[in-house]
C-alpha cells in the first residue's frame, strides 16, 4: 500500500514542482521587467522585496493607493483560444483603471501566477502581456510570484491575480467634494466587454450555438474568441490629461457591475447620475450577447459596460475642454448623461431608447 515507488529519493521535482522551470521563467522575464522601468524604481527583479523612491518620482506630498484584481472567467476563455497573448494586459488593465480613479498615477505592479505545471512558454508568454500593459500604464513591473502546485489545477489551466501601488499629490485626489446638479457627465469609450461578465458571456457563446474559432457575428474580421479576447482600455493617459485641466470632480471606472453598481461609490447622499443611453452608440458585441440571452436593458447596465468603461464628471461648462483633453490621447468620449438632485440617492436613472440593447 502507499507509494509503489518507496525505494525511489523523492525529490521536489518527482514531487511535481520543477525548481529548474521556475528559475529559467524568472530569467525569461527579467528583460521584460527591465523595460517597464521608471523613475523611482530602486532595484532590478530578483530580489526578496521591491524598493520604491517616492521623491525621485516627483512627488511631494503623496499618498499612496493600492489595488488588486484579476480577470474572473475570462482566463477560461484564452485557455479555450489558445491565445495567453492579452490576458496580462487584462490584469494591468483591471488594477490602474481603479487607482486612477482616485486620481493616482500608477507607480509598480506585481503579479502572481498559479498553475499546477508550469509551462514556461505560456506563462512567458502571459507575463510578456503583463509587461506590456505596465508599459502603457507607466507603472514597472518589479516582481511577483509564480506558484507551481500539483494537483490544485487541472492541466493547462492557471490562475492570475494583480496588484499595484500608485500614488496621487494629496491635494490632488479624486472625487472631489462639490459634485453638484447639472455637472457633466463623460463617457470613455471601452473596447468591449473588458473583464467582466465572461461567465455569463461564455453561457452566451454556448446558446448561439457558436465556437470561438466561428466569424464573429458582430465582427466578420475576427473570430469570436479573438474578439472576445479583446484587451481591456488602460485609461491612464486618457485620465491623467483630463487631470492637467484641473477640472475634473470624479472618475469612475465601470467594471463589474456596471454603470448601476460602480457610478453610486462616487457620489455623495443626495446626489443621482442620469444617463441618456441614445448618446452613444451601443457596440455590436453588446447587442449580439443580450439578443442571444434575451437580456432586459436594467440587467445589461448591471452587467456589462455596455461601451463605456470609464466616466469623468465636472462643470457642464468644462466638458467641452475635458474631452478634448481625452481624445488627444487616443480614446472616444463624450457628454452622456448629467448630475442629479436625487433624494434616495446616490442612484443612478437612464433614459433608455426604444428597443435597446437589442
Amino acid at each position: 500500500m502507499g507509494d509503489p515507488d518507496h525505494k525511489r529519493p523523492l525529490t521536489y521535482k518527482s514531487a511535481g514542482v520543477d525548481i529548474e522551470a521556475g528559475d529559467a521563467l524568472v530569467e525569461g522575464i527579467k528583460p521584460l521587467a527591465k523595460a517597464t522601468s521608471r523613475p523611482g524604481v530602486m532595484q532590478n527583479l530578483g530580489g526578496f522585496a521591491a524598493a520604491f523612491d517616492l521623491k525621485a518620482a516627483g512627488f511631494s506630498d503623496p499618498v499612496l493607493l493600492s489595488g488588486t484584481d484579476g480577470v474572473g472567467t475570462k482566463l477560461k476563455v484564452a485557455e479555450l483560444v489558445g491565445d495567453h497573448s492579452t490576458i496580462g494586459i487584462d490584469l494591468v488593465a483591471m488594477c490602474v483603471n481603479d487607482l486612477v480613479v482616485h486620481g493616482a498615477s500608477p507607480l509598480f505592479f506585481l503579479d502572481y501566477f498559479a498553475t499546477g505545471h508550469l509551462d514556461v512558454g505560456t506563462a512567458q508568454t502571459v507575463i510578456a502581456g503583463i509587461a506590456d500593459g505596465c508599459k502603457q500604464a507607466g507603472c514597472a513591473l518589479v516582481g511577483g510570484e509564480t506558484a507551481e502546485m500539483p494537483d490544485m489545477y487541472a492541466p493547462g489551466s492557471y490562475d492570475l491575480a494583480g496588484f499595484a501601488v500608485g500614488a496621487a499629490e494629496r491635494d490632488q485626489m479624486l472625487p472631489k467634494p462639490g459634485i453638484a446638479e447639472g455637472d457633466a457627465v463623460i463617457g470613455i469609450a471601452s473596447s468591449g466587454f473588458h473583464s467582466n461578465g465572461y461567465s455569463l458571456v461564455r453561457k452566451i457563446v454556448d446558446r448561439s450555438g457558436l465556437t470561438y474559432a466561428s466569424p464573429a457575428p458582430f465582427d466578420a474580421e475576427q473570430t469570436l474568441g479573438q474578439a472576445l479576447l479583446t484587451p481591456t482600455r488602460i485609461y491612464v493617459d486618457a485620465c491623467m490629461a483630463a487631470m492637467k485641466t484641473d477640472n475634473v470632480k470624479a472618475f469612475c471606472h465601470i467594471t463589474g457591475g456596471g454603470f448601476s453598481e460602480n457610478i453610486p461609490r462616487i457620489l455623495p447622499e443626495g446626489i443621482g447620475i442620469h444617463i441618456d443611453l441614445g448618446s452613444f452608440e451601443l457596440p455590436a458585441m453588446f447587442g449580439w450577447a443580450a439578443q442571444i440571452a434575451e437580456l432586459p436593458a436594467l440587467e445589461m447596465l448591471r452587467t456589462f459596460n455596455c461601451g463605456i468603461g470609464m466616466i469623468a464628471v465636472c462643470d457642464s461648462a468644462q466638458a467641452d475642454s475635458i474631452v478634448a483633453a481625452i481624445q488627444s490621447k487616443g480614446d472616444t468620449a463624450s457628454v452622456i448623461g448629467s448630475v442629479t438632485a436625487h433624494a434616495e440617492g446616490p442612484k443612478v436613472t437612464y433614459t433608455i431608447p426604444k428597443g435597446w440593447p437589442c
